[in-house]
């Protein structure tokens, strides 16, 4: 069966999407929970006792009438303990020094994104990785939580805030009021609809629990980032709330011993760029002050605060609530919430903690009772028992009182070592899935690597034998084997397994699938190695053809790749990108030196060189002709004349100009992890100090743009991207990112939703108009003309929605693209006449160092999610989802679509040009991801896994979803050139 090279690449990268969804779900698991679902009342163990029976078998009584929790989204630890909490908070921080709070730093872990942070705060459990994923749409929880056990108890609870919590807890609050949480461009009326209730719910005595989730902070510095001057008054706004709520519990506060409390906490930090999801220093580190009248005792001397962990939060409220503690927290008691009360009180609250630590590391570990924190809490409960003994006896003397403070301190050691252990096992991979997953990864790359030779040949096609390997009994006794291998693992596995889950007829089909690719694989490996016995000279001197080039590409390919197996230079990748690109800069200026210096040396040349070298003058003549018209069109004679005067120094010239563009774009974001504390040129850019000239440089590049790409559009795009390119600083300018020339101050500050969308409508006209030239060139037969036209105007609409979509300072990062796609198209690829597979290899490896020089990283704290905001009044899931994944990926897709353009001009010369160039990006696209799988297997229990490794394997394999889509629009691009040509 005969198979283009296109539809090979386009069907291999869409059965690997499948393979690595199938390997995702099993490297990312639900966390291993307590078999039982809700914890219960009568499961509470009775008070430790040797020889006289205690009667104390309850819950102890509440420790607070009421809880207000104020959870503020990415409020960072120095937002409250440092300088701007001092200047900002100071109601707060006058609480803090009069010593009547405690204080904490609480620790997140990754992924600091909301809805995992909320189910940490409730449940006292580490949620998931795969939680990033489905932060979007969060399902209901139905894991034990506080929020739950308050509800059993007939505790009411009310909330005000992010409509996380009511999909979290629904039906669970007496009253709610809702404000979504992905609408960030609003960072006013999303905290106003939260406070305007507070006046009324805090005169009213008819609830226990008051919850109130604060979005601005979150959304200012996912807008400007953590040093706007928007903060100062978001963080003041905040301390006026708290200052009116301890105000009013205060005065209600009438039992000294039973006190209401307040608890201030954020759910994650918030990084130097703005955002959050990953796991740097001020991204995981979040304040905890609990406010109470019962810790007035405490020293008015200032002490830091303490470092937690973001889990012991629920325990501790669900104590202080009087609830039991949830059956999967991993959290252990805040020892300073208890210390008012009585010895036999705090033993009874660490028994308990100490209790359910020890039941929930029986349920997932079978040596639990060689754990040393179960060793120490057996130890502590026995003498637990004789100082219940002695206490009960009447025992009033000094031995009882220390006896208590040791036994409290043993209590606290174990509670410690219980909640490691625990920590350590909350997620338990699920390996069959994985092993299934990449069983089909590899076999779709390794289709690919073995049939590069017959895909990039002049034919570029393959001959893929299906029939004879599918029904072949090898065929059907792989499928026997298979099916085995299934059953014997699905009844024999203890633990949950997603791939035993699925319908049987599901399972089975995917065993056949990965029998016939073994099959084929198998059969194609057979005909090659017999093909190669016959030719062996002729491989031998066509492996010696290849040039220094070839070899840079590849080896830089396959660094790349090795390298990811360090977590180091997976946090710090823009560094290999950048100088892998530098690398191959150098190495086309030696190409072009060669080129314009060592061929005038005709003495010394024969008549061949001689001929080639006429050649090559007519089709660099050829080359500038084609140019001329586009320059013509823009009336740039003078520029015209410079360029054909000097063309061979511009030549020259041109990979030194793209080395100083690189440099230039290096300094504007600063990513990875090791210098991303550093201030870079865009904070310097984007500060309220410098907004005229950050609205100088907008309006230049909006202007660069149009110039760069314009010249290949029709008239009606040429005008459609000029009013495009207008509105996007009249965008800017609405949203107080840029001035006007003729505005002084940025007063009128709206959410430019009429603006983005007069935005996308002009975004729209273009691909459509592209579109339609391309339906026009295949259907009606028209010219060539047509076709690249329509394709280099879904390019510019392309680059348009990019303008919109990109931080205010980062369009200089998109004028720079256009700039060096030019340079290489004019002055380089064609001059040095490489193929399809060398362009494609050379435009990945731009696309991506200009994936990282937007400001990217490997960490999720990068990602923009205000871009998928832009234009839409309220949060909708799709859009947003699909305009944040191109803003973020922008760079590898504005490049592989100029790849199109480029290639489609290339037909002409070389009729299978796109059909090299679609397989050459297919295969370079699979390798990383099909290694960097087996890496993470085996680094499951890295260290680094969550915080390193596992961010950057959804990077990748979202990539490769972008990656299948481009290779199917290749696919249909060169079908249409095969369909024109066969007329």
């Amino acid at each position: 069966m005969k198979v283009g090279a296109s539809v090979l690449a386009c069907c291999c990268l869409l059965i690997q999407v499948l393979g690595l969804a199938l390997f995702l779900r099993g490297f990312f698991p639900l966390p291993v929970r307590s078999q039982a679902r809700k914890s219960s009342i009568s499961e509470i163990p009775a008070e430790p006792t040797a020889g006289k029976t205690s009667n104390w078998t309850q819950l102890p009584h509440p420790l607070f009438k009421k809880v207000v929790i104020v959870l503020i989204d990415a409020l960072r630890q120095d937002f409250v303990f440092g300088v701007k909490g001092k200047e900002h908070m100071r109601y707060v921080t006058q609480l803090i020094e009069k010593g009547s709070t405690l204080s904490y730093i609480a620790m997140a872990t990754a992924p600091t994104v909301t809805m995992p942070r909320i189910k940490a705060l409730m449940t006292g459990t580490i949620p998931g990785f795969i939680d990033i994923v489905v932060n979007l749409n969060s399902p209901e929880l139905l894991e034990d939580n506080v929020i739950w056990q308050a509800k059993q108890a007939g505790k009411r609870i009310v909330f005000y805030g992010d409509d996380t919590w009511i999909k979290l807890f629904p039906k669970h609050f007496v009253e709610s009021d809702g404000t979504t949480s992905f609408f960030v461009s609003d960072f006013t009326e999303v905290d106003d609809n939260v406070t305007r209730h507070l006046d009324d719910v805090l005169k009213r005595d008819d609830w226990d629990v008051l919850v109130l989730h604060y979005l601005g902070l979150d959304h200012i510095g996912h807008l400007t980032g953590p040093h706007s001057h928007l903060i100062g008054p978001k963080l003041y706004e905040m301390d006026f709330v708290l200052k009116k709520i301890h105000s009013a519990l205060s005065s209600k506060d009438e039992d000294p011993s039973f006190p209401s409390l307040i608890v201030v906490c954020g759910d994650h930090g918030m990084s130097e760029a703005g955002s959050h999801g990953g796991s740097s220093d001020e991204e995981v580190q979040t304040p905890l002050v609990l406010i109470s009248s019962a810790f007035q005792n405490k020293a008015g001397t200032f002490k830091e605060p303490e470092i937690i962990q973001q889990t012991d939060l629920a325990p501790t409220l669900a104590l202080g609530l009087g609830l039991p503690i949830s059956r999967s927290s991993l959290g252990m008691l805040l020892p300073a919430v208890v210390e008012h009360k009585t010895f036999r009180e705090q033993l009874r609250f660490f028994h308990l903690n100490g209790y359910q630590l020890c039941k929930l590391l029986k349920e997932n570990l079978r040596a639990y009772e060689k754990d040393d924190g179960v060793e120490q809490f057996k130890k502590a409960e026995k003498l637990h028992a004789n100082w219940i003994k002695l206490y009960l006896e009447g025992n009033t003397s000094e031995v009882l009182t220390n006896l208590g403070r040791k036994l409290i301190k043993q209590y606290l050691e174990a509670l410690q070592k219980l909640s490691a252990s625990l920590s350590k096992q909350v997620v338990e991979y699920d390996i069959y899935s994985m092993t299934v997953g990449a069983i089909i990864t590899l076999e779709m790359f390794f289709l690919l690597l073995i049939c590069v030779p017959s895909a990039l040949s002049s034919k570029a096609e393959f001959d893929l034998p299906l029939a004879s390997p599918i029904f072949s009994l090898f065929f059907y006794m792989t499928c026997l084997v298979l099916a085995a291998v299934h059953v014997i693992v699905c009844t024999s596995t203890e633990n949950m397994c997603f791939f035993c889950s699925i319908s049987w007829m599901m399972a089975m089909a995917i065993m056949v699938l990965i029998a016939a690719l073994l099959c084929v694989l198998l059969s194609v490996l057979g005909k090659i190695i017999l093909k190669h016995k016959s030719s062996n000279e002729k491989q031998s001197s066509s492996m010696s053809s290849w040039s220094e080039l070839d070899l840079l590409l590849l080896v830089g390919t396959l660094g790349h790749v090795l390298s990811m197996g360090a977590s180091s230079f997976i946090e710090e990748e823009h560094q290999t990108w950048y100088f892998l690109i530098n690398t191959l800069c150098l190495a086309l200026s030696q190409e072009m030196c060669r080129k314009y210096f060592l061929v005038r040396k005709r003495n010394k040349m024969n008549t061949s060189d001689l001929e080639y070298l006429e050649q090559t003058d007519v089709y660099i003549n050829e080359i500038y002709d084609a140019h001329k018209k586009e320059l013509k069109e823009e009336r740039l004679s003078i520029l015209e004349r410079f360029i054909k005067d000097n063309e061979k120094w511009i030549a020259l010239a041109s990979p030194g100009i793209i080395l100083i563009c690189c440099r230039l774009l290096r300094p504007l974001n600063q990513t990875g992890v090791q210098w991303m504390h550093r201030s870079d040129f865009g904070h310097w850019l984007t500060s309220s100090e410098h907004k005229a000239e950050l609205s100088f440089l907008v309006g230049t590049c909006l202007v660069m743009i149009f110039v760069l790409i314009q010249g290949k559009c029709s008239l009606v795009s040429k005008v459609a991207l000029m009013f495009g390119l207008l509105g996007v600083y009249c965008y800017r300018a609405a949203i107080g990112h840029v001035l006007y020339p003729w505005q002084q101050d940025t007063k009128d500050i709206t959410k430019g939703i009429t603006e983005a969308r007069f935005v996308y409508i002009f975004v729209l006209g273009i691909l459509i108009t592209g579109i339609k030239d391309l339906l026009k060139s295949h259907m009606m037969c028209a010219d060539y003309k047509a076709k690249s036209m329509g394709l280099w105007e879904v390019y510019s609409g392309l680059v348009l929605l990019a303008a919109l979509l990109f931080r205010p300072h980062n369009l200089v990062v998109l004028v720079f693209c256009l700039l060096i796609q030019i340079i290489l198209t004019m002055f380089i690829w064609k001059i040095l006449k490489y193929d399809a597979a060398q362009i494609t290899f050379m435009h990945y490896w731009f696309g991506q160092a200009f994936f990282f020089f937007q400001g990217n990283s490997n960490t999720i704290s990068t990602v923009d999610i205000s871009a998928g905001f832009v234009g839409l009044e309220n949060y909708v899931e799709i859009p947003a989802v699909l305009l944040t994944a191109f803003v973020t990926y922008s760079g590898p897709l504005l490049w592989s679509m100029h790849l199109l353009c480029y290639l489609n001009g290339e037909i002409n010369k070389t009729s299978t040009a796109v059909a090299h160039g679609c397989f050459s990006y297919a295969i370079i696209r699979s390798l990383p991801v099909t290694v960097y799988i087996l890496l993470v297997t085996g680094f499951r229990y890295h260290l680094f896994i969550w915080s390193v490794f596992s961010p950057k394997l959804l990077y990748e394999v979202i990539h490769l979803v972008i990656s299948a889509g481009v290779c199917v629009t290749f696919t249909v691009v060169d079908k249409n050139q095969v369909a024109k040509s066969e007329h």
